[in-house]
């Protein structure tokens, strides 16, 4: 078993500790990836979440991007819902400008928030429209090509595209990057469910573009490893309740193990951060070999994203390393 292997990170942000500080902590976490071979590192959008310091990712990917010498960074991803084509257009132009051949612009079209936020953010008020989402694609795309019809230059935009892709956990994302000719990248983490009935339908429609002769998934999964099956398990206790947190509208910083382990939980939440497990990547080397293994087999993806969101830096970066050995050797 051998796959390309990419790294997507939340910046999180510990109980005890700031937003400068998580954002050191990507930073030496993006650092150590690419000394261990991995070929992207994306960060994601995220608004009103006190454990996620990654809001704007196009001035965290300038950080990331100046801290290492080759690895792609991109946005898993930028949500478009939230900003005019031209200014995204223009922000990763002027990345790939300073960084050229080496950035990655990830699209999404949810607003990455709740629902009040989501509304601050907009640029009006009722939002785009999952109507209106292909053609504010096609726009972005045509800004980085030269062709928008009125006449707009994207400066840096023009003639430095970076690599674009559309990220999704439905079909209808799926669908339209198949349309549109664009690899595609799927929240395996989010959406389990749909993983292997969306990848079909963006194979199946897929047609050759401009940017891609042939169709090209990545699958992220929430990846956490430790030496021992109980030592992930203990690992992740933090994880599974920020998801709970979140769900439960109230998100906070990432707890401790000690406190995530002293969180009682309801059987509702239990059950929920069951099923975010289920299919993911977690426990020893020899337990993510075989579920590794399993999950390429399953959806044939070209490449796996890790999300390994992980309370300590040391620990987040034991675990890619020992996810990277027990994938490929």
């Amino acid at each position: 078993m051998s796959v390309t292997l990419s790294v997507l990170d939340l910046a999180p942000v510990q109980s005890d500790a700031t937003a400068g500080d998580a954002l050191q902590a990507t930073t030496r976490f993006a650092q150590r990836a690419e000394e261990l071979g991995f070929h992207r590192f994306w960060v994601a959008e995220h608004h009103n979440m006190p454990g996620i310091a990654s809001a704007a990712p196009a001035v965290v990917l300038a950080h990331l991007a100046a801290s290492t010498a080759k690895i792609r960074v991109g946005s898993g991803g930028v949500m478009l819902p939230n900003h005019p084509p031209l200014v995204v257009a223009e922000q990763f132009g002027t990345l790939e400008a300073l960084h050229p051949g080496r950035i990655d612009l990830g699209i999404g079209r949810a607003p990455g928030t709740d629902p009040v936020t989501a509304r601050a953010l907009r640029r009006s008020a009722q939002g785009l429209g999952g109507d209106e989402f292909p053609q504010e694609l096609t726009a972005l795309i045509g800004f980085f090509r030269g062709a928008d019809p009125s006449g707009i230059v994207a400066s840096p935009g023009r003639g430095a595209e970076p690599e674009v892709w559309l990220l999704g956990s439905s079909g209808y994302s799926a669908q339209v990057a198949a349309v549109l000719g664009l690899p595609f990248a799927f929240a395996h983490h989010i959406a389990p469910d749909n993983t292997v009935a969306a990848l079909s339908l963006y194979r199946e429609n897929f047609r050759p573009s401009q940017a891609l002769a042939e169709p090209y998934t990545i699958v992220a999964a929430s990846a956490i490893c430790a030496d021992t099956d109980a030592e992930a398990d203990r690992l992740a206790a933090p994880r599974d309740l920020a998801f709970a947190n979140l769900r439960s509208g109230r998100p906070q910083a990432i707890a401790t193990p000690e406190q995530a382990a002293g969180f009682p939980g309801t059987d509702a939440e239990r059950h929920f951060a069951a099923q975010r497990r289920a299919g993911q990547l977690q426990g020893s080397p020899d337990t993510v070999r075989e579920q590794a293994a399993h999950l390429l087999d399953a959806t044939a993806a070209d490449e796996l994203m890790l999300n390994t969101l992980v309370y300590d830096l040391d620990a987040r970066i034991h675990s890619l390393e020992l996810t990277r050995a027990a994938i490929n050797g």
